[in-house]
């Protein structure tokens, strides 16, 4: 009769019923140098330290001869910590060009080159204080304009959300961002961006925030003590079918709002005031703009105390016309 076989013992690789196990079945020695079974690098052994590439990937011997020059070579060695496991200890890696990948370096900031005559004198100390453009309605075409007057600035997300336009292909999404942006004392602005990315959608929305930075005035609900804390009188903005309201409110009261206008209205520094809204006001970016057109309207109406004699001063390209026929021909700086 024939002998049961042992199935497990006849298929074992360990034992000689197979012939000699391969270099592709072997399993790693941590004494000997060996190549990959599927072609990859030589793995060196564990007491000599590892030599690594511009992009941190381990190299061999022959790899090594190659990547001489290589701007950035690092040796690490490769230690066992008890309880850790494996731990690599840089030990040489700096190269000879400084910070290594990349075009300079970070710490170089870019210079600000101005496109537009208020640029110009702005960056050249003739127009100290951004009341001034207001006071002249002069357009604010670069945002680096508000970060030297407002270098306090804050900037929040209020929403990102995925618009889409319908193509032949199928449709083309893209993310669309509205940014608040205000320091807290009277000045704040709202930007909406659209684009194809998230990051860059938020970058453009704190640009055209800034861009439309207004001015915020504030008043009293009753007698004037203390600095303003609320709006000056009833204000009213709409946007699609959204209507804000905004009313006067005595010292302590707080911002009775939803999310969205009181957060402008926190950026703006206003400490109390009542709302009242109607229409749809889920749509946020309605609500957001609603809410930013009330905000805007608090310079709109002449009370008693603006009803002195205005005196006429000169527009500052006016005031220095000269200056800025002179800095057009003085030769630009190259980035």
């Amino acid at each position: 009769h024939p002998q049961p076989v042992d199935t497990f013992r006849h298929h074992h690789p360990r034992h000689n019923h197979f012939p000699r196990l391969t270099h592709h079945h072997r399993a790693p020695s941590s004494r000997h140098t060996h190549r990959h079974p599927r072609g990859g690098v030589q793995r060196p052994r564990r007491d000599e330290p590892r030599r690594l590439d511009a992009d941190g990937r381990a190299i061999g011997k022959g790899q090594h001869r190659r990547s001489q020059g290589v701007s950035h070579v690092a040796e690490i060695e490769v230690e066992n910590v008890p309880g850790r496991g494996r731990r690599d200890r840089v030990l040489r890696g700096r190269s000879e060009r400084g910070r290594g990948r990349g075009r300079g370096g970070r710490d170089e900031e870019k210079v600000w080159v101005p496109m537009t005559k208020l640029g110009r004198l702005v960056r050249d100390g003739k127009i100290t204080s951004i009341e001034e453009v207001f006071l002249f309605s002069i357009p604010v075409k670069e945002s680096e304009i508000i970060d030297r007057f407002l270098p306090t600035l804050k900037d929040e997300v209020l929403k990102i959300m995925p618009v889409q336009k319908q193509t032949r292909a199928g449709q083309r999404t893209r993310f669309k961002a509205f940014v608040v942006v205000g320091d807290g004392d009277g000045h704040v602005g709202l930007g909406v961006k659209s684009a194809k990315e998230v990051a860059t959608a938020i970058r453009g929305g704190i640009i055209a925030a800034k861009l439309s930075v207004i001015p915020v005035r504030r008043g009293y609900w009753g007698n004037r003590i203390g600095k303003p804390h609320t709006v000056p009188g009833k204000l009213t903005g709409k946007c699609g079918s959204v209507r804000l309201r905004l009313v006067p409110a005595p010292r302590g009261t707080g911002i009775v709002a939803a999310r969205v206008p009181k957060k402008l209205l926190q950026m703006a520094g206003v400490e109390d005031v009542f709302t009242s809204s109607t229409g749809h006001t889920r749509t946020l970016g309605n609500f957001a703009k609603a809410t930013f057109e009330a905000i805007s309207a608090s310079y709109g109406f002449l009370t008693p105390d603006l009803w002195k004699e205005t005196k006429f001063a000169k527009s500052p390209f006016q005031k220095y016309t000269d200056y800025l026929a002179e800095s057009s021909k003085a030769p630009r700086p190259t980035q």
